[in-house]
Parts: structure tokens; sequence; C-alpha cells
């Protein structure tokens, strides 16, 4: 609903109409037509600029500047319209245009599956269709008697935490650390950023207009969980610099019983009706088992747990590892070493995009800020292009030919795609191009992006060594050729212990059993990745398989997992429900429709190990649906797949 405070702003904002012009050269493209569209503008427009528009990337438009500006000038004219005659903006675009206004915006076909993701994602209603309305009021006793648990406040535990302050229930986050963040806090080493395009990476029912670059560094994320944390007062309902050690469920009481302790060593016991998990995956250091590791003596660290009391500058670092955090180390901190030896088990792919550097101009951020309804629609844009679109390319076709290298046409493309980018970056020196070639198809382990990885190959300080490792000794790595690389710094660039989930909290449920105990060391299983048999009333975000390996944001996927839980607790008070627990049989069912359609995607790859499988062989880690997919599985809370236990009679 527009107010008068709107009105208002939307006069002034039309106040200098140059002004208004100038800026809006900012603009692209493709968001700027759909505003104008949008808010009733003539839809000729679409056809017109439909040529133009040859993806969802702004890189990707081709319009000829004259066509630009009559096109700003009919935004300029469209809102100057509405500010002179007062009328209410419309929240949602002309419904019957949206089909044709989604495909003009990504330069192809958004089917019709994804209207109802769209309108949610875009959040075109009058409220966030995410947020969870009761249905009957509950009384306020009833809320006072209900308290919730949240272990974790990196980007779900924060949704967690401010869908339950809106849902007017009782809850505590407890956090490990002495601020909210998780693994955004946690992990400070140089060149850290985020590999999904950030006006993405972000809770869609807070949009922001402000960050700095299209791919964020870490202090930026981290800035933007802070403040929605503050926005929602999370800190008054949060214990900091305070652990897990157990949950345990009190069968008689109906109750978590959750042992914490404080960093100075102090221990309490929580009692919550519900326990949430939001430790996610990554939060549990890897250090690698090599031989003489601990004999080093000189600085050897994490990159999850970076030393900046070492000065790196002009040493002789070595590295270990060639994974995510890996690949924006280097070329970070190549310009200033003297040498940075890279220690490569096998070579990652990493897709190139322009947009990876690009600062977000003033421009492009007042009109992110100002233009009603541009936020939306370039937020749109870019789930689009890093989200599903290449879903298939991840699937297997049995008849194709060469499958150790790729697993299908396209997939085989990519390929070519991103083999040519190596050359091109390594100026076609074949020795690079074969170190840094994985064998595997494309996706087969995480798609990284490129950050001048390769053109920091061709450094002289640098040298990727492809021998493995025999041991360590102090002050060097020695490798099996025999070949003894001195060093000053070693820095663990080894990922995590994905998966060992929960690790390493002790959860006990129903009957005693242990979530380790019904898991093993790494075989979690979880029903849509949030429940679990023999645990009531205990859910679990960024559970198994549930980690995006195709693309789009993991946010996205938490505020799925957040719905559908805050659907449970609804069910939970309005049933005056005791708890609630998955029953064996759509838990089984999930479970065997997870690991067939897995079993067809590049993570089953035979020919290659990752972090996505467990010791066996299954992979525990990824989702195999689309984006749209999982949306649709948790959209919905279905009591009949649960038991649920009436509270006792007082």
């Amino acid at each position: 609903m527009t107010t008068t405070k709107d009105i208002a702003a939307l006069r002034a904002l039309v106040g200098d109409r140059t002004h208004l012009q100038e800026a809006l050269k900012s603009a692209d493209v493709a968001p700027l037509l759909m505003v104008l569209v949008h808010l009733g503008g003539d839809p000729a427009w679409l056809d017109r600029i439909a040529p133009y528009i040859k993806g969802p990337w702004s890189f990707h438009e081709e319009a000829p500047e004259a066509l630009k500006a009559e096109l700003r000038q009919a935004v300029v004219d469209i809102l100057t319209d509405y500010a002179d005659s007062g009328r209410a903006l419309p929240l949602s675009p002309p419904m019957g245009l949206l089909p044709r206004m989604l495909d003009v915006c990504t330069g192809g076909t958004v089917p019709p599956e994804y209207y109802p993701l769209v309108i949610e994602e875009m959040d075109l209603e009058d409220s966030d269709p995410k947020t969870v309305k009761w249905r009957t009021q509950p009384a306020p006793a009833t809320l006072a008697n209900f308290h919730v648990a949240v272990i974790g406040s990196g980007f779900t535990g924060v949704a967690m935490g401010i869908k339950l302050k809106e849902a007017g229930i009782p809850f505590t986050i407890i956090e490990k650390n002495p601020s909210v963040g998780g693994t955004w806090f946690e992990n400070t080493y140089p060149g850290i950023g985020v590999d999904t395009a950030n006006h993405f990476y972000s809770y869609s029912f807070n949009n922001n207009a402000d960050w700095n670059h299209f791919f964020a560094k870490g202090p930026d994320i981290l800035a933007y969980i802070r403040r929605n944390a503050e926005l929602a007062a999370l800190s008054e309902h949060t214990r900091f610099n305070e652990e897990v050690t157990q949950s345990v469920w009190d069968e008689q009481a109906m109750l978590w019983r959750i042992d914490t302790v404080t960093k100075d060593g102090k221990h309490d016991q929580i009692a919550a009706n519900v326990l949430v998990t939001a430790t996610g995956q990554l939060n549990q250091p890897q250090y690698p088992t090599i031989p003489g590791l601990e004999d080093f003596q000189e600085p050897v660290f994490h990159t999850a747990r970076w030393d900046h009391s070492v000065g790196y500058a002009g040493k002789r670092v070595g590295m270990i590892g060639t994974g995510a955090s890996g690949m924006q180390v280097g070329p970070a901190i190549a310009p200033v070493v003297e040498n940075l030896t890279i220690f490569q088990r096998s070579p990652h792919w990493a897709m190139h995009n322009p947009l990876y550097f690009e600062t977000v101009s003033d421009g492009k951020k007042w009109v992110l800020k100002n233009i009603p309804f541009y936020t939306k629609w370039f937020r749109f844009q870019l789930f689009w292009s890093s989200s599903d679109t290449f879903h298939h390319n991840l699937k297997v076709d049995p008849n194709w030919p060469d499958q150790k290298h790729s697993l299908n046409a396209e997939n085989a493309k990519v390929r070519d795609q991103l083999v040519a980018h190596i050359a091109s970056e390594v100026d076609n020196d074949p020795e690079l191009i074969r170190k840094a070639t994985p064998e595997y198809p494309p996706y087969g382990k995480r798609m990284l992006r490129d950050n001048h990885w390769y053109r920091m190959l061709t450094r002289p300080n640098v040298d990727l060594v492809t021998e493995h490792i025999d041991h360590i000794e102090k002050g060097a790595v020695i490798t099996k050729d025999g070949v003894r690389h001195e060093l000053d710094i070693l820095v663990l660039a080894t990922g995590f212990q994905a998966r060992r989930m929960l690790s390493p909290m002790h959860v006990v449920g129903r009957g005693g059993i242990s979530i380790r105990d019904q898991w093993g060391e790494d075989n979690p299983r979880a029903h849509l990745g949030i429940t679990v048999p023999n645990f009531p009333n205990f859910f679990v975000t960024y559970g198994p398989n549930t980690n995006l390996a195709h693309g789009g944001s993991a946010v996205f996927h938490s505020e799925c997992q957040v719905r559908y839980i805050m659907l449970a607790i609804r069910e939970l008070i309005e049933g005056d429900q005791a708890s609630a627990e998955v029953r064996a049989e759509p838990f089984e069912a999930y479970q065997q429709k997870v690991d067939d359609a897995i079993s067809k995607m590049a993570w089953a790859h035979p020919g290659m190990s990752s972090w996505y499988k467990n010791s066996k062989g299954r992979v525990t880690q990824n989702s195999p649906w689309r984006l749209v997919d999982y949306r649709n599985l948790t959209a919905e809370f279905d009591p009949a797949e649960y038991i649920f236990t009436k509270k006792a009679s007082a």
C-alpha cells in the first residue's frame, strides 16, 4: 500500500526531472523496462526492447543508446504522472503481462511453474509471503509457555529469529561467537567473498541497495547480517560466547534440555519446546592428516582460523588446497609474498563472470534505492541467471560417449568454454593448462568463480605443485618426488568437516538414541533435509542434501527451511500438541527419492571424490532439486507425515 510518505518521496523524486533523467543512465535496461511496464506503461515496450536482451545479466543487453534514452524518458513520464495524480503505486505488475515480462527480463523463457516462486521472491504481495500467519491467534499465555532454542546466528539463525519474533514466539539464540554472522564472522582470510551475486545472496524480505560489489566481500556480507539482526533487536534474545555441548530430549517433560558452556567455563542448561540447529555445514575446519604437520613449527593455520598476527608480505608461503577458500586466498596474497607455493591434490573448475570484480557505482546504488520496484526486478534477474537455468547440464545422459570428462552435450559445451578460458588466462602455457584442467565433468565438484586464479598461476613468484605431499618437516613440505619446499608460513585451505554434520554437539533423541548413533560418522539423512525420526521437535537447517551445487543461493534454501519450520511450530501451538516427529515411511520414501535423483547427477560421478560424498560414496550434502522443486516441497507442512503427541492433561 502506498502511503502519504511514499507519495511525498515520489514527488521529491520527480521534482528535478533533469536530475532524474541523468540518474537513470546508471540503470540497467531490463529491470528499468520492467519498472515501466509494472507501473502500467505501454506493454508495446516489451516487444520493442526484447530483441536486444540476450540473457539475464546486464552484459547480455545490446540496446542502442537512442532507444535507451526513450525508455528513460518514458519512466520519468510515468513516475511524474503518479506523483502529480497522487495515485498509489501498484504493488503487483499487470498479472496478465507477467509471463511476457519475465521472458523479456531474462532474455529467455520462464516456465509457468516458476510464477508462484517469482511472486514470493519479488515480494509482490501485501506482506512477506514467507511469513507464516496464525490461522487462529493463540492466547498470550499459550505463547508465553512455548519456547524455541536456535543454535547459531548466521544467515539462517538470524532469519529464524526474525520470523519467530514476527510471530510473537519466545526464543533464545545460542551463539558460540561474540557476534552474529556464522561462517561470515569466522572466516576472515584475505580475499574472502561470495561467489553468488549478492543482490540475490540476501534475504528476500530485506533487499539491500547499498552493496559495494556485485559479488560482495566478506566484511560487507557480515555487515548485512548484523544490520538485519539489529533491526530485529535480536541481541535481546541471543546468548553470545556460549556453546552448546549437548541437547537431550526429555521424554517425560516433552522438552529439549540444552547444555551450554561459556567462554569462561560456566555451565548452564536451557529448556525448549523446539530445537532448531542453524550451525550449517561449513563451521568445523577440516585439518589434513599429513605426517609431520605438527613438526612444521613455523606459523601454520587453517583459512577458517586465519592468524592476522602473522604478516605474510615478503614471506615464503605454502598453501595446501585449491578449493573455494584457496582460490580466493591465492590471488589476494600472491602480489605481496616473496613466493607462493600451492600444493594441489586435484584442480577445480572456475567460471569467469565479467562482474566479479566490478564495484556498484554510486549512480546504480541510487537507482536501486530510489526507483520503485527496480531492486525487485534486478534481484529477479540475478535469481534467474544464477539458479535453475543450467540444472539440466548436471544430469547424466546415459548415451553420452565420454562420461569421464562430461555428462551430456550441454555439459561438454560448458567444458569447452572453461578449458578455453583457462588457456587464455595462462597464456596458452601447455604445462599450466595440464595442471589446471580437471579430468572430471564440470559441476562434479563445486563450480567456483575465477577471481584471476588462473592468471595468478603465471606469476613468476607462484609455483603450482601437483606432486603429492609425502610429509612435513620443520619449515618445509616434502613432496613424493623428494623435493623440499622451504616455507615461512603454511596455510591450510582444506575445507570443513561437512559430512560430520552437527559435530561436535551431542544430540540425544527419543529412547536415548544419539544423532551419531543414527547417522554414523558421515551419513546424515533428514526429511526434506530438516526433520529426523526419533528426534521430536528437532529441526535442522542447511541439513543433509540441502547444499546447492548447481547454482542459486543458500539464503533462498534457508528461507524455505525457516518457513517450513514455522509452519510446523504453528501446527504444534494451534493444535496444542507437545511434539511432532516425522514418520518413518515418508522419511524413507524421501531418502529414496533423493538418492535416486542424485545418482543421475554430476556429483555421483565415480571418477572423483569430494566433500559431497561420504566414505561409502553416497552424496550426503547436495540437493538434487531445482530451486522451484525445493520451494514446492517445503511450501506446505503436511501433518500426515508426522506423529503428534498431545500435551498431558493438567
